[in-house]
């Protein structure tokens, strides 16, 4: 237990320095903190530019509330409780392949360092962006699950920051369930995550930023604003249950395994979900909500 304590300890100190070094060095291109400020500004400039829903404001219905958002899940919600627990399951996942004298290297199926750079960061964007949509199915499909994904699906204009607005609950699913299968390929490091992240990010902020495009042909590959509006649409298509196009950065699995619905222009269509008309408006109470749920 004195292991798991100290471990906690040493995630937090660790997290904290590495966080101040972002903010007060910003001298190398990976910079999480002003990475994350430049996209969205740039974003934002091209929802100024090319609005579009023309007579929504700049500064949309909770604006402020999503930048806030944005922030407190990409940096504080790390320092609070993600970093430590995460550093504590993958200790207590690395103790129990050690019964079985087992280590997370035995457990690898190949290592894409054999690879040229280009092939090992393609796999690893693959797999992970498979992986995260079928968990972000299992968001929609499992009633507990959903009550923490409407917080995201609680927005009701679409702009850039929308992206980042969810329950903290969300990225401890998702990185459960994203580790095992990364976990058994080896060969990255932290610049190829951060590529990888940084492009993930762009193309989320863009999906749910007032822009009208689809991109042509690309758009059966990559998600897009007018695809992923129907994905925020509060009325579902008939027959459906639990929502379309779950795609994050790619669109290509929602066409494979037949999810993807766009019947036209979803420029003003009503966003939100069945209900959302008693949902809190303010983060405390958003974030209370799964938990006051019966």
């Amino acid at each position: 237990m004195q292991k798991y304590v100290e471990l906690i300890k040493k995630s937090y100190s660790e997290y904290w320095e590495y966080l101040k070094h972002e903010i007060i060095f910003p001298n190398h291109w990976d910079n999480y903190f002003y990475g994350l400020i430049l996209i969205s500004l740039l974003v934002w400039g091209l929802e100024i530019l090319f609005p579009w829903r023309k007579q929504q404001s700049i500064f949309r219905k909770d604006f402020w509330l999503d930048t806030f958002y944005m922030f407190f899940n990409f940096f504080l919600l790390n320092l609070i409780v993600l970093i430590a627990l995460s550093n504590v399951a993958e200790q207590l996942f690395n103790d129990f392949l050690g019964l079985f004298n087992l280590s997370t290297t035995s457990l690898k199926l190949f290592d894409v360092s054999v690879l040229p750079k280009w092939q090992g960061l393609f796999i690893f964007f693959v797999v992970a962006d498979f992986i995260q949509w079928n968990t972000h199915r299992l968001l929609h499909r499992v009633p507990w699950l959903w009550n923490f994904h409407k917080v995201h699906h609680s927005v009701k204009e679409m702009g850039f920051a929308a992206h980042l607005r969810y329950h903290w609950m969300e990225p401890v699913v998702y990185k459960s369930l994203l580790y095992i299968p990364i976990a058994i390929i080896g060969g990255y490091n932290a610049q190829d995550v951060a590529i990888v992240h940084f492009f993930n990010i762009a193309v989320g902020h863009l999906n749910h930023a007032n822009l009208g495009w689809n991109y042509g042909l690309l758009k059966y590959i990559f998600n897009n604003p007018k695809m992923h509006i129907w994905h925020h649409a509060k009325v579902l298509p008939k027959g459906v249950r639990f929502g379309v196009n779950y795609g994050l950065t790619l669109s290509i699995w929602d066409y494979i395994f037949k999810t993807n619905y766009i019947p036209h222009s979803g420029r003003d269509i009503e966003l939100g979900f069945d209900g959302d008309e008693s949902f809190p408006d303010d983060f405390i109470s958003q974030e209370l909500y799964p938990i006051k749920r019966k």
